[in-house]
């Protein structure tokens, strides 16, 4: 068996898929406190950013860097948190999380430790956005 044959993102989507072409997806995680946050998910099985071609590498990090002027553009974050981690899931991945001054986490990342609540109203006006997100992330992707 191989890495691929136990690999979540191998195996599903990882998220709504925004966009797909032939060597990568965007997709949106379901993350309820923190809407648009996104993911560009590389097709094949790959574990290390290295372990591809430079022009691989090129049409990557080139979809990355347009994920996230979408993000900008739609939803108009204080930040953008880039990150490759794949300690869970080693499957190359990046993710968009934009980030507010009033999210729950902020300024620390999301995944370290609270440091207020997440206020249902701005979660709402957030999530509002989601459609025009979409669209950015396409007309950005295929620009």
């Amino acid at each position: 068996m191989s890495a691929s044959d136990h690999c979540e993102l191998c195996a599903q989507d990882g998220g709504e898929v925004l966009f797909r072409a032939a060597d990568f997806r965007v997709v949106l995680v379901d993350d309820a406190a923190y809407p648009g946050f996104c993911r560009v998910i590389w097709q094949a099985h790959v574990k290390e950013m290295t372990m591809l071609p430079p022009g691989q590498r090129a049409i990557l990090m080139d979809a990355v860097w347009r994920v996230e002027a979408a993000l900008l553009e739609a939803m108009r974050p204080a930040k953008v948190n880039l990150a490759s981690l794949g300690n869970m899931t080693q499957h190359l991945h990046w993710h968009l999380i934009p980030r507010f001054t009033d999210d729950a986490h902020f300024p620390n990342p999301i995944w370290g430790a609270a440091q207020r609540g997440a206020e249902a109203e701005t979660t709402a006006a957030r999530s509002a956005l989601l459609p025009s997100l979409r669209e950015a992330i396409v007309r950005h992707l295929t620009a």
